[in-house]
């Protein structure tokens, strides 16, 4: 398994543990990842407001790159965001001849053409559900996490509005690799509810109601595991917040499914890199003691 790697800016800031974990999990499963060379931000949820073009040509920039430096290998993308906005440019490109071409007259100042027959962009969870799958993933476990009771919550961008490897009415590709760490499914409807994204930054009073929901729904269970820089932060950072909205709406632990993995890999602390979470309770950290898990001091 070889992959060019695309961490976008959130790996490299607020979500730095879910590129360490990401990178840890992938090098123990015996996957390459190579970092695109001079890669830059993809658009985020920001540019296509800002600039039509603009929300092409960033993503675009960063496929012809890695076309041009990792030729034939699939792009890894961790955040949802970025996997997006990858997937989006590869999809509509090629219908569309004019915005190839403004594109190809953005780019050619760096000697850049618009990607053409590059490798596809893959989220993270694709790649461990299809190319790593359950079964691999069980075989590199080395501290079964029963006990442990997981929500997974894979958000809206990873599957809409382009359904590649789940269902986003009803996704449940998840489940079989948390089943595959030891880890109980938590049993709940609101793993592809949206969290309000970035309303939080602009409407939080829009935002929040939906935080709070996803957090009553996720009573019972130890941690909310997400695939989302942006959930992991809408659903760890607002807690408190979202408490005051909804008396319903209690503290629970939310990591990336890399960091779950790399503590059932039982990789070491610089991999699983929980010391960058806000808010892990201590009925998480009891169930990680008990099944003699690496946990923070």
């Amino acid at each position: 398994m070889r992959y060019a790697y695309y961490p976008g800016c959130s790996l490299k800031e607020s979500a730095r543990e879910y590129d360490a974990s990401t990178r840890a999990v992938m090098e123990a499963l015996g996957a390459e990842i190579h970092e695109i060379p001079d890669w830059t931000c993809c658009g985020a949820s920001a540019a296509e407001s800002v600039d039509g073009l603009l929300a092409y040509a960033l993503p675009a920039r960063n496929l012809a790159l890695a076309e041009k430096h990792t030729p034939g290998l699939d792009i890894l993308a961790p955040c949802a965001a970025c996997y997006l906005n990858l997937l989006k440019t590869q999809m509509e490109l090629p219908g569309d001849r004019r915005l190839t071409d403004m594109v190809g007259e953005t780019l050619a100042g760096e000697g850049l053409e618009p990607p053409a027959s590059g490798g596809r962009a893959r989220h993270l969870l694709d790649v461990l559900k299809n190319d790593v799958g359950a079964e691999t993933l069980r075989s590199h476990v080395r501290r079964d996490l029963g006990g442990l009771v997981v929500a997974p919550y894979y958000g809206c961008q990873p599957l809409r509005p382009y359904p590649v490897f789940d269902n986003p009415e009803r996704p449940v590709s998840m489940e079989p690799l948390l089943r595959a760490l030891g880890a109980k499914v938590h049993d709940w409807s609101s793993g592809g509810v949206c969290c309000g994204a970035s309303l939080m930054t602009t409407h939080k009073e829009a935002a929040l109601p939906s935080v709070a929901r996803i957090l009553a729904a996720a009573e019972g269970a130890h941690a909310v595991v997400t695939v989302c820089p942006m959930c992991q932060l809408n659903l760890e950072a607002f807690q408190k917040q979202a408490s005051r909205a909804s008396s319903k709406a209690g503290p629970v632990t939310v990591l990336y499914l890399s960091q779950l993995i790399a503590l059932a890999m039982d990789l070491p602390k610089e991999a699983t890199r929980l010391d960058g979470n806000m808010a892990v309770t201590e009925a998480f950290l009891s169930e990680l003691r008990r099944t003699g898990a690496v946990v923070p001091a």
